[in-house]
């Protein structure tokens, strides 16, 4: 796969970003985008828009940031907003892309704490024989209800859309960790801390100004990521910052260097340790393993 010098970020592949309407939803065919494509999707991101896309015929492989994931019909794709994707789909795949503005989705994840661990992470869910029907349904239900505006469209479409979100959390139940997310102050606390590292990551600052600019100790950080996440806030940080490392060294052309001078990295050389204490390999065979295709879920 090529390498830009720059990961596009679309509204909808292809189209100019812009901000997405708090009830946007979508619905089109898989071979509306990738047949005029030569059925290549290229690495690309959605900041505000979620995907789930219904695989009924076909098939090919998804690259969802530096994990490769093969994807035979019949499968549900989860592909949650920001995440950097791209497909080679088989000749003639056929399917249905699902689209939601995040916001949107979010009326859903604080109805059942399990419906915010499906978005997680991207994931390939293997669909029953008896969940096509079920879902082709919904679809259709969806496709009627998004060309009208009939008395009750809207709740028509959130029942659509909600029956085919619980049917991929219980066929991915086995695959995804169901522990409860804490309610409360502490599960909020960390929600608006990794909000504010989006922000803030590639500054490389210290924890106590991460604490200041949320209102709270470094001990109550300390404690609330501990009891949501398991992990320190130091720990989270550098998950970003690796995340963003990750995605540069697969996706563009800047050198080690100016990956690590962006994201906060006055030198090189620590970057590049930095990376092989998180990543377990150096930023250049990190780069060259992903190039050559060596990386699977």
């Amino acid at each position: 796969m090529a390498r830009a010098s720059v990961i596009p970020v679309f509204y909808l592949f292809g189209e100019p970003h812009r901000s997405a309407g708090e009830r946007f939803v979508h619905l089109e065919q898989l071979h509306d985008r990738s047949r005029p494509n030569n059925w290549t999707i290229r690495a690309h991101a959605h900041s505000e828009l979620t995907h789930l896309f219904m695989i009924r015929r076909g098939g090919g492989v998804m690259r969802a940031e530096d994990r490769t994931l093969n994807v035979e019909a019949p499968s549900l794709l989860v592909i949650p907003a920001g995440v950097v994707h791209s497909f080679k789909w088989h000749w003639e795949s056929r399917g249905s892309v699902l689209t939601l503005a995040d916001i949107y989705l979010q009326q859903f994840v604080t109805r059942d704490k399990h419906i915010a661990e499906l978005f997680q992470m991207p994931r390939a869910i293997e669909l029953a024989a008896e969940d096509l029907p079920h879902i082709e349904s919904r679809l259709l239900d969806l496709t009627r209800e998004l060309s009208w505006a009939a008395r009750g469209y809207r709740a028509a479409i959130d029942s659509a859309v909600l029956a085919i979100i619980v049917t991929a959390l219980r066929r991915a139940e086995q695959l995804i960790d169901l522990r409860a997310v804490s309610p409360g102050h502490h599960a909020a606390l960390v929600a608006r801390f990794r909000h504010s590292i989006e922000k803030r990551f590639r500054l490389r600052e210290a924890m106590s100004v991460h604490a200041k600019a949320l209102g709270v100790s470094e001990t109550t950080l300390r404690l609330a990521c501990a009891k949501i996440a398991g992990m320190s806030p130091g720990a989270i940080l550098d998950q970003r910052a690796l995340l963003e490392a990750k995605r540069a060294l697969l996706y563009s052309n800047r050198s080690i260097a100016e990956i690590g001078f962006q994201l906060g990295f006055v030198d090189a050389a620590y970057f590049s340790r930095f990376f092989r204490t998180h990543a377990g390999s150096s930023p250049r065979a990190y780069r060259a393993d992903g190039i050559n295709g060596r990386y699977t879920a």
